[in-house]
C-alpha cells in the first residue's frame, strides 16, 4: 500500500493529522497487532487444552504469522484500489469473527483455522501505518509515522503479559474473548473518526501484485533490507515462541504471571521507536542498510 499516490479524501485528511487522530491510529494499531502475539504465551495451556501434540505447539504461533504474512502480500495492496476506511473496518470484522473463533475452540483444527484468520484480520495494521502517513503534513510525517509505530510496538511487547496475567487469574479463552470486544469498540470508533481515502491508482489488483515481484527483483536495496528484517523477524518469533515453554517447564517451573513479568522486558523496543523511527526516515538508514560504497580506483 502506497502512501504517495493520488487520491480523494475528505477535507479533514487534507488539513493534515491532529494529535487526537495520530493518538487513536497509534491505539488502534497497537490493540490490532496484539492480537498475533496473545497465543505466544499461551501455546502450552492452548496445546493441552483443545488436544494439539506437544511437537505441533509450535503451529499455535506459526499458523498465525503465516496468516499475517499472507495477509500482507494479497490483502495490503488493496489499499492502493479500494477505499482504506471500508477496508479497515472490513479487516477489523475478519478479526474479530476470527477472535471469537478462536476463543469457542474446544479442539485443534477450529482453532488452528482461526489462528489463520487472526494473521490475516490483522493486516489492517499495515493499512493504518501508510493512512497515516498519507494524511500528515510533509514536516511531521517522520514524527506521525513515528508515533503510529510506537503504538504499534506498545501492542506486539505488551500482548504477551497481558494475555499471561489474563490466563493466570482466568483462562486462555477469556484472553480472545476480550480482544473481539476490543476490536468492536475499535470499530466503532474508527468507523466515526477515519477519514474516507479513495486511492486512484489504475492499475489492476494481479498487476499491483506483479509490481510487486519486479520491485524485488530490480531493487538490490529493498532485497537486502527484505533480507535483514526476515531474519530479525524470525529470531523474534523464535525467541518468543519457545521461550514461555521453557519458563513454564520443569527448569523453571514459572506460572502464568511469572512469564508475564519476564516478557516486560520487551517494552524497552516499543520506548526506542518514536526515536528510531523519524531517523530512518530522514535517510540515515542507509547508511546501515544500502549498498556499501565502491571502492575507489586506485
Amino acid at each position: 500500500m502506497t502512501t504517495n499516490s493520488a487520491t480523494m479524501a475528505t477535507p479533514a485528511a487534507a488539513s493534515g493529522l491532529s494529535a487526537a487522530m495520530t493518538f487513536v491510529m497509534a491505539a488502534a494499531c497497537g490493540l490490532i497487532a496484539a492480537n498475533l502475539y496473545y497465543s505466544q504465551p499461551l501455546a502450552g495451556p492452548i496445546a493441552a487444552s483443545i488436544g494439539l501434540p506437544a511437537h505441533a505447539t509450535g503451529l499455535i504461533v506459526t499458523l498465525t504469522q503465516i496468516g499475517y504474512g499472507l495477509g500482507l502480500l494479497l490483502v495490503v495492496p488493496l489499499g492502493d484500489l479500494l477505499e482504506n476506511r471500508r477496508l479497515i473496518l472490513t479487516m477489523l470484522g475478519v478479526v474479530t469473527v476470527a477472535l471469537l473463533g478462536a476463543g469457542l475452540s474446544s479442539a485443534s483444527l477450529p482453532f488452528l483455522a482461526a489462528s489463520l484468520a487472526i494473521g490475516i484480520g490483522s493486516t489492517a495494521v499495515q493499512m493504518i501505518v501508510p493512512f497515516a502517513a498519507s494524511l500528515a503534513n510533509d514536516a511531521n510525517r517522520g514524527r506521525v509515522v513515528g508515533n503510529v509505530m510506537s503504538g504499534l510496538m506498545i501492542g506486539i511487547m505488551m500482548a504477551r503479559p497481558v494475555s499471561s496475567f489474563i490466563a493466570e487469574f482466568s483462562s486462555w479463552h477469556i484472553v480472545f474473548f476480550l480482544s473481539a470486544a476490543v476490536m468492536i469498540g475499535l470499530g466503532f470508533v474508527l468507523a466515526a473518526r477515519l477519514p474516507k481515502r479513495m486511492p486512484q491508482t489504475k492499475l489492476s489488483y494481479f498487476a499491483l501484485l506483479a509490481s510487486m515481484g519486479r520491485l524485488y527483483a530490480t531493487q538490490p536495496v529493498l532485497r537486502r533490507r527484505a533480507f535483514y528484517q526476515a531474519c530479525q523477524f524470525a529470531t523474534f518469533s523464535l525467541f518468543w515462541t519457545v521461550t514461555p515453554l521453557v519458563l513454564a517447564g520443569p527448569a523453571f517451573h514459572l506460572s502464568q504471571a511469572g512469564i508475564a513479568l519476564f516478557a516486560l522486558a520487551g517494552v524497552a523496543g516499543a520506548i526506542a521507536s518514536p526515536g528510531a523511527w523519524p531517523t530512518g526516515i530522514s535517510g540515515n538508514l542507509r547508511r546501515y542498510s544500502a549498498s556499501p560504497p565502491s571502492p575507489s580506483p586506485s
